[in-house]
């Protein structure tokens, strides 16, 4: 009986105990300081971030539009030998799917009752239509009305959409995400782009449009003609003041910089095709963009030349000692090709300068006036567009490049007189003007390689002769698309093996392909 009473004690201690544990449990294990709900606008911070270049473009896109390219081979394999790196040709999709367009999706359902934040459930379209456009225009088909569902929705495998499916959808939300921007609308304070400046938002939007619109000029002219038409009436871009343009420090670095100052800075150079037109054209960009370590043998003498510790090595900048690499080398035919001119090794060649224009505080371009104008000029000499002179639009996009990179760096200020005169003997010559837009538009996308690389297949300018280097993983000229992420086999298989059949691979994910826009 005694020990019965004990039980029975010890029972009751034990509810008692327990209860009073309970009480209060769902608040103790809640954090304080934890963040249980952000506000959209902070997510579309993370979504507009995310539309920076990455470095994986240094060895893909950059290298297969034949700006800059490494000799070295192993994780850094990619354009200089157009080979297919599983490491690397994830990059856009698990920056833009992956990271870009899941967060605008989110803020687009976060808003898309709140009449106080209309401007912000616009700004959240005209960004994800910004990263469904480099995720198709990187491989192809991919998923666009279903992507982003995952939480929302449940929908964990989404359905891939046709190219022309997905860009007939981009056009029409930039047309009307940018229409529905309302300037007596709320704006959003926080907005890192452009300060809830709703006029620069529809100036984007509208720009945006337009480049959409050209992408789509060879293979839909009607589309592409009314999608013109919407972004110019509309209203484009006005000045250098309405670029999408993103400022880096140490808490958030250059993409491209961290590796060219880091680990990577020693293995990737200016090639000669682009050093060469730079320098055979006089444009003084090449002051800006160049740097060589004369006599450098290694990336030690690079980097002790930074520091002031290699007196025997030449740190120039002017563009008559610039000298680019030739594509289709690898290190040991890289080297042998610089001893055979007279320098020390591969490590004398013309770099992008890391001191400058890839300084971890660089800015990031995603689009800027200088492309637009470009765009517009090439739509007037197509007939897409009317009323301005496309050698004014020409010659205005150079100005705002020039005078775009001379304030935004350090050290790469370039003359008036000097923009001047490239101007003036720089105009449209009849029966190459389109070649002349696209050439031009490959020096202003300097260093945004997704963009670079998108123009060139679509405008297949400038004339650039084919990678010669051997055994590549391509049969054609040039990569014209990348696979999809390995990931995408365990993640969405089913989805992804309809996309390749409706694209006519059969199962080979290769870089030949060209995609639907791409028809040249």
């Amino acid at each position: 009986m005694k020990k019965f009473k004990i039980y029975i004690c010890l029972i009751a201690f034990t509810l008692v105990f327990t209860t009073s544990c309970d009480e209060g449990f769902d608040e103790l294990n809640i954090s304080p300081t934890g963040v249980t709900n952000l506000d959209p606008a902070v997510v579309l911070n993370q979504a507009t971030l995310a539309c920076v270049p990455r470095g994986n473009s240094l060895p893909l896109e950059m290298a297969y539009v034949q700006q800059v390219v490494t000799p070295n081979s192993g994780v850094l394999a990619g354009g200089n030998y157009n080979q297919i790196n599983v490491t690397l040709t994830p990059g856009n999709w698990n920056n833009a799917y992956l990271e870009l367009i899941k967060h605008a999706v989110d803020v687009m359902n976060t808003t898309a009752e709140d009449p106080d934040r209309s401007n912000l459930h616009n700004m959240a379209r005209i960004i994800r239509a910004y990263g469904a456009m480099i995720v198709t225009d990187t491989h192809g088909d991919a998923p666009f009305s279903q992507a982003g569902l995952g939480f929302i929705e449940g929908i964990t495998t989404p359905t891939y959409e046709s190219q022309q499916s997905i860009y007939m959808n981009v056009i029409s939300e930039l047309q009307s995400a940018s229409a529905s921007l309302s300037t007596s609308g709320a704006t959003e304070a926080t907005d890192i782009l452009y300060g809830g400046d709703i006029t620069k938002w529809k100036r984007l939007g509208y720009s945006l449009l337009l480049r959409a619109g050209m992408r789509v000029a060879d293979v839909d002219p009607s589309t592409a003609s009314s999608a013109i038409s919407a972004a110019v009436s509309g209203g484009l871009m006005q000045s250098n003041d309405d670029n999408f343009v993103l400022t880096h420090d140490n808490n958030y670095p250059n993409q491209i910089a961290g590796p060219l100052t880091s680990n990577e800075s020693a293995n990737y150079y200016l090639t000669a095709n682009f050093v060469d037109h730079l320098k055979t054209t006089n444009d003084p960009r090449l002051r800006s963009i160049a740097v060589r370590y004369i006599g450098s043998g290694s990336g030690t003498d690079q980097n002790n030349a930074i520091a002031g510790n290699a007196p025997d090595i030449v740190i120039s900048r002017d563009p008559a000692d610039q000298f680019g690499l030739p594509m289709g080398n690898n290190n040991v035919t890289a080297s042998a090709y610089a001893m055979e001119n007279g320098f020390v090794d591969f490590y004398d060649f013309s770099q992008v300068d890391r001191t400058r224009m890839v300084a971890l505080s660089a800015p990031s371009f995603m689009v800027t006036y200088a492309q637009t104008l470009l765009l517009l000029a090439e739509a007037n000499v197509r007939g897409m567009a009317s009323g301005e002179d496309p050698n004014t639009l020409f010659q205005e996009a150079i100005r705002a490049n020039m005078e775009a990179i001379s304030v935004s760096y350090m050290g790469t200020t370039i003359a008036t007189e000097d923009i001047d005169q490239y101007i003036s003997e720089n105009s449209l010559q009849a029966g190459t003007e389109i070649e002349q837009i696209n050439t031009e538009y490959w020096i202003s996308s300097f260093l945004n390689g997704p963009e670079a690389w998108a123009n060139f297949r679509r405008s297949d300018f400038p004339v650039l002769a084919p990678n010669p280097f051997p055994n590549q993983d391509i049969t054609g000229d040039f990569v014209h698309r990348l696979p999809y992420p390995v990931s995408e086999l365990s993640a969405n298989n089913d989805n992804l093996q309809a996309a390749l059949s409706s694209q006519g691979y059969s199962g080979n994910d290769d870089m030949d392909s060209r995609l639907w826009w791409d028809v040249k």
